[in-house]
């Protein structure tokens, strides 16, 4: 379980969706996953434009994280496209959650962080 000093469990959970959608997108790009400055910077960009905080252990624990659901999801249709993943978000590089796939990937970041998955 991760403990948070400022995200709530919605917070929490969108901010590992995005992240793991920056991993996807990642892989398809480059075949591995983010370098460590690209997932900070990746989490930084969501935290300011959410205007949330969280302390570093918190973007650690959730960082790690999204690398392992990234891996989860990599086989599915569509995962290794580039312009497939750009689709899931909407101007802003901020995620599309009108999008069935964009909300799966939300439920299982849910799950994951309920001990569920």
């Amino acid at each position: 379980m991760i403990k948070s000093t400022g995200l709530d469990e919605e917070a929490r959970a969108e901010l590992l969706c995005y992240l793991a959608i920056a991993q996807l997108v990642a892989r398809a790009r480059s075949g591995d996953w983010l370098r460590t400055d690209h997932l900070v910077e990746s989490t930084r960009i969501w935290l300011a434009g959410n205007g949330a905080t969280a302390n570093w252990s918190e973007r650690v624990q959730l960082g790690a994280l999204s690398e392992k659901i990234a891996l989860d999801l990599t086989g599915l249709p569509g995962f290794g496209d580039t312009e497939y993943l750009a689709r899931l978000f909407t101007d802003g590089w901020r995620l599309d959650y009108r999008s069935p796939v964009v909300c799966e990937i939300y439920s299982a970041c849910v799950a994951e962080l309920s001990g569920e998955a």
